[in-house]
């Protein structure tokens, strides 16, 4: 069996008492896409926390590529190749979807003296590569401000992956998407993976059916169980967590 890209091994983490994650394992592999659910509570933000060195575990290990992560700060694991997504989309406003992909791919990171003007070829190639993996080359000079919700949501992944992580954590990515936005982003992540391995948290089930990819749930920060979504939706303990309700899960 080869090696997980990233492996979770008896993690807790007990705030004041409260354990937020208690003995979670969880392993990815190389490529992989995987889903993360659970309820409210379930300890999904702190699981993310724990990835990116947000938040130290009481107890355990974070392996990432053979390497321990605990006690390493935020910026060095992402330098190491573990990206970020958060719920509410972080791209610069008041610069074009093309400066804020120039930012994303320029090394070294210096905000105003390297935006496009300034990339090398190969890097002018990536921003058009990136902008039509999202579909926003026919909105290059358009101010992200602009954008729709759902566009802002993809700049931002594709930002993200203008930074070349092995590792994707996207949080709640279709949350105030349309219908049509939603498929799309799902298809972008399914596209994504197998260059990239991705992690998605997402509380849309048929998003989350969409994603075709091995399900996670998390329930009072433990894995309650894996499978494919309809195999999760027949397990007795995920129905008893979500009260049996379709609308829930």
């Amino acid at each position: 069996m080869t090696t997980p890209l990233l492996e979770l091994r008896q993690i807790t983490v007990s705030f004041d008492g409260f354990l937020a994650l208690r003995d979670l394992n969880l392993s990815l592999q190389s490529g992989e896409l995987r889903a993360v659910i659970g309820p409210n509570g379930a300890g999904k933000t702190t699981f993310l926390d724990v990835i990116t060195g947000k938040t130290k575990p009481t107890e355990g290990q974070v392996v990432f590529k053979g390497r321990s992560l605990v006690g390493t700060r935020e910026h060095r694991i992402a330098r190491l190749g573990i990206g970020r997504k958060f719920q509410s989309p972080r791209v610069f406003e008041k610069l074009s979807v093309q400066e804020n992909l120039a930012l994303a791919v320029s090394r070294p990171k210096q905000p105003l003296d390297l935006l496009f003007g300034r990339l090398t070829a190969d890097q002018r190639d990536q921003v058009q590569r990136l902008m039509e993996i999202v579909n926003l080359q026919n909105r290059a000079d358009w101010l992200a401000g602009s954008l729709s919700h759902g566009q802002k949501q993809w700049l931002e992944i594709a930002m993200l992956v203008g930074q070349d992580p092995d590792l994707l954590l996207v949080d709640e990515p279709v949350a105030g998407l349309t219908d049509e936005e939603t498929d799309l982003t799902a298809d972008l992540l399914k596209s994504l993976a197998g260059e990239h391995t991705v992690l998605v948290i997402e509380h849309d089930m048929e998003f989350i059916r969409r994603l075709n990819s091995p399900v996670t749930v998390l329930h009072q920060g433990h894995v309650l169980c894996e499978g494919s979504m309809d195999q999760i939706q027949q397990d007795p303990q995920v129905i008893e967590v979500y009260l049996g309700t379709q609308e829930e899960m």
